[in-house]
């Protein structure tokens, strides 16, 4: 038996290595295609970058400061919320099926299949003035639309399902088998939990946290509509960029460049993370 599959293995190795090689330009064709499309637009950006004059200028610029400052502000706010809630939720979701959790589990999802302007209107109908929430916030002179708040509670909604979706299948990769000997010597719940769970699912939930930042980062159209685009205020990089087009090219091609530097980073960042998890489970 073992003669017969060293001759088959061999054979079906060949067999894997011919196949591309036959069809080698159907490969490299769209291929090549498509990462043209996709990497020229960002080249032809930072060639108009470059050659511009003033870029340094621009950056100490009000309308760029600002919109930096509040962007790592309010995305980092929002990833240490999403990472308290979002964390519970991803581990009830992997280890427990209970009724309703199908729904809860859709609905986690939903924010990532909806439009952002839908987001932002249905944020403003619940914590608007003239939302549901209106009357009681207003009973307590609380404001939340178009207020620095809003800022972070937008970019939390859309970015949130990014984490929890990695978080769950972190969590749901990790052998039970640990967590009960752990209880066996002693430690409680939690403390399995932090000792023996979390470092086991490290990998996706910095993986999860990483794509979570870098949605909250890039985030426009639930924000515009729920917290406005005010300057120094409610104003982040997405959104000083599209003002900037219409008044100040120089500043939103400096805002545009540092965000695809900053999601490139963060895109190479999870790319890294997961490559050593998985040559350290392979190993």
């Amino acid at each position: 038996m073992s003669e017969q599959t060293e001759t088959i293995a061999p054979s079906r190795g060949k067999l894997r290595l011919a196949l591309p090689d036959a069809n080698l330009a159907l490969l490299l064709v769209p291929t090549f295609i498509l990462v043209i499309f996709l990497t020229l637009p960002l080249v032809a950006l930072f060639l108009k970058v470059l050659p511009e004059e003033g870029v340094w200028d621009t950056l100490s610029q009000p309308l760029v400061t600002e919109a930096l400052r509040l962007s790592f502000i309010t995305s980092f706010a929002s990833l240490a919320i999403t990472i308290v809630f979002g964390t519970p939720i991803a581990y009830l979701l992997a280890r427990r099926r209970f009724p309703g959790s199908a729904v809860i589990d859709t609905l986690i999802d939903l924010p990532m299949v909806l439009p952002p302007a839908v987001a932002g209107v249905a944020l403003l109908m619940a914590f608007g003035r003239r939302g549901i929430l209106g009357p009681w916030l207003d009973a307590v002179n609380a404001e939340i639309a178009f207020t620095l708040t809003a800022v972070v509670m937008a970019r939390t909604f859309v970015s949130a399902p990014f984490y929890i979706r990695a978080a769950r299948a972190g969590f749901q990769s990790i052998d039970q088998e640990l967590e009960r000997v752990a209880h066996t010597l002693g430690h409680s719940g939690f403390g399995t939990f932090l000792r023996i769970t979390v470092p086991l699912a490290l990998p996706a939930l910095l993986g999860g946290a990483v794509m979570s930042w870098a949605r909250a980062l890039g985030e426009f159209g639930a924000t515009i509509m729920f917290a406005g685009n005010t300057i120094g205020r409610t104003q982040t990089m997405p959104l000083a960029i599209y003002i900037a087009m219409q008044s100040n090219l120089t500043a939103a091609l400096v805002l545009s460049a540092i965000l695809i530097f900053v999601s490139f980073s963060v895109l190479f960042l999870v790319r890294l993370i997961l490559h050593r998890s998985a040559f350290g489970v392979n190993a």
